[in-house]
């Protein structure tokens, strides 16, 4: 139970989150961080872990608190997240059949894999750049890369591209937006923003498919 109430808070609320684990482990949070920013790419049936929020936090308290090396947590959480790409992307090569055949895993849903081959066939090796700043979608991307016919030399250029950009941008945004007193006091409200333009492309791409089923 303790694990889950863990991802709950942390969905709900990572700017505190981070902020007790600074109190309670000090720099075993890059370790910590680390790892959620792991699990989220490289776990397919851990969809639902914050990653665009998490980083925001991450660059606000680096800003805020000076308790994070900026220059520190960046690389380390690029590493991170292409050490689960390759994870996920080994797991889609090598066991794509099985996953496929569950319509449910933890987290994970069919209907996921679905939108994101989709997605990949509108928009080719882009889509894995572009996958990085789509959540559910970022973490499906590498296996879906790793069952299809992408050659992974292909695939790793799109994926370090992606990884950087991702992690850089958002990072720095809270980063250079950390001293900002309204932000700090709206930081919810942020976070909100921020999930809300993270999903508008799954949104726009739902609500057209609906419309181009509906009969003239």
């Amino acid at each position: 139970m303790d694990i889950i109430y863990f991802f709950l808070h942390l969905l709900k609320d990572p700017l505190s989150t981070l902020q007790d684990f600074l109190a309670h482990y000090d720099m075993l949070t890059y370790a910590i961080l680390a790892a959620i920013i792991f699990v989220e790419t490289g776990l397919i049936v851990m969809p639902l872990l914050p990653g665009d929020s998490l980083l925001f936090a991450v660059g606000l308290l680096a800003s805020s608190t000076g308790k994070l090396d900026i220059q520190v947590i960046i690389p380390l959480l690029i590493s991170a997240a292409l050490l689960g790409d390759n994870v996920n992307h080994f797991i889609g090569k090598h066991f794509s059949r099985y996953i496929k055949s569950q319509q449910q895993i933890l987290f994970f849903k069919q209907e996921y894999l679905t939108q994101t081959e989709h997605f990949y066939e509108k928009h080719g090796g882009k889509a894995v750049i572009m996958a990085r700043f789509i959540p559910i979608v970022r973490t499906i991307a590498p296996f879906v890369a790793g069952a299809g016919s992408m050659k992974y030399s292909k695939y790793i250029i799109f994926c370090i591209i992606g990884a950087t950009l991702w992690v850089t941008s958002i990072t720095l945004t809270g980063y250079f937006l950390g001293s900002n007193e309204w932000v700090k006091h709206n930081f919810e409200k942020i976070v909100l923003g921020i999930v809300f333009a993270s999903i508008m492309p799954m949104i726009w791409q739902f609500a057209r498919v609906k419309l181009m089923k509906q009969p003239v």
